[in-house]
């Protein structure tokens, strides 16, 4: 019965109309989201990644990002393990697969983005996208490379095959070292008909923005400046609501701090370079958490942590069609280890 009520919540979460008919536009103007969460997706499996040193193994998939091409989905991840303290603790893992009730089957493959025989310092939080002005695929990501004289910041690599995980190039400082501008974390890009828009939250409640123009991407920064402030930590993200002349930028932050629980709050603009309002933006009525989410197989986790929207294309513009909300995040059950993170889906109601 188990895995009969397993299918078919994945179906519904899987199908791009949900369960459920009619136009569900009305959280634009209320900021009401009512979700509805299945079963865990995505857990780590050891046997899927390359071997790990038995004292440390392979602990969490984090951070998601992924498109629809081609008839597949093609998932990027912070893949973990689960101390610090060695080469290669965080990594960017791949994967590719026609459904989503197939991911945990799949292997992993991780992105080379270091040379040969380098100390593998840290990568992670990557986003995916295809750049149609130079028809190629970017991931923009965070990393330090001691090895290669990188800091800590905002990089990104390049391929014109997204399905070859051998493809991408070695990492790229998106902007260099800037005299009092934070390097920031979880580093997004988005583009209009006239700029591309580099998005970055501090833990300190802001979120900078810097842009340049088409024609220079991936060159040429403004320097960053705080875009919006509110009930932020990390992990934001920004999207164009399809039909709609807006965009919404959502962004993790504290829930019961007793517990260690994430919510989701979200914020409005007409353009990217704002003005920006909240939309969701307490713990009352935020973007998407425990309280405002419903589990009919069963809660499996404790948090509704870093995510990503499904998108409606690939390409920079980054659309979201309102009708289809689905947010991919990470959750967690602390069991057997603290921040055992996978990936679960929720469908908007």
């Amino acid at each position: 019965m188990w895995v009969g009520t397993r299918a078919l919540v994945l179906f519904c979460l899987i199908v791009s109309s949900g369960c459920a008919g009619g136009t569900k536009t009305t959280w634009v103007t209320t900021g009401v989201f009512h979700w509805e969460g299945g079963p865990s997706v995505l857990a780590i499996d050891p046997s899927k990644l390359p071997p790990a040193s038995s004292s440390n193994a392979w602990g969490s998939v984090r951070d998601p990002s992924m498109v629809y091409y081609k008839s597949r989905w093609h998932l990027f991840a912070s893949i973990l393990k689960i101390t610090g303290g060695e080469s290669g603790r965080v990594r960017i893992g791949y994967m590719s697969f026609t459904d989503w009730s197939q991911a945990q089957a799949q292997d992993w493959h991780l992105i080379e983005l270091y040379n040969p025989g380098d100390y593998i310092d840290y990568h992670g939080a990557p986003q995916i996208f295809f750049f149609t002005p130079q028809n190629r695929w970017y991931l923009i990501y965070q990393l330090v490379d001691k090895a290669r004289g990188i800091t800590y910041g905002p990089c990104y690599s390049t391929s014109n095959d997204i399905s070859d995980p051998k493809s991408w190039t070695l990492p790229t400082r998106l902007w260099p070292d800037q005299a009092g501008v934070q390097p920031g974390l979880d580093h997004w890009v988005i583009c209009d008909d006239l700029k591309c828009h580099h998005f970055y939250s501090t833990l300190d409640g802001n979120i900078w923005r810097a842009d340049t123009l088409i024609a220079d991407f991936p060159a040429k920064w403004t320097t960053p400046v705080v875009a919006v402030t509110g009930n932020i930590f990390e992990g934001t993200h920004t999207y164009k609501i399809a039909g709609i002349n807006k965009y919404i930028t959502v962004a993790a932050t504290h829930g019961n701090t007793t517990v260690g629980e994430r919510i989701q709050t979200a914020y409005l603009a007409d353009r990217l370079d704002g003005p920006w309002t909240p939309l969701a933006d307490t713990n009352a009525k935020s973007f998407a958490s425990l309280t405002n989410t419903t589990f009919p197989a069963g809660k499996w986790t404790n948090t509704i942590d870093h995510g990503e929207l499904i998108r409606a294309g690939y390409d920079q513009k980054l659309e979201i069609d309102p009708n289809d909300l689905r947010w991919v995040y990470q959750g967690k059950t602390d069991v057997p280890y603290a921040y055992d993170f996978q990936l679960g889906m929720l469908v908007f109601k």
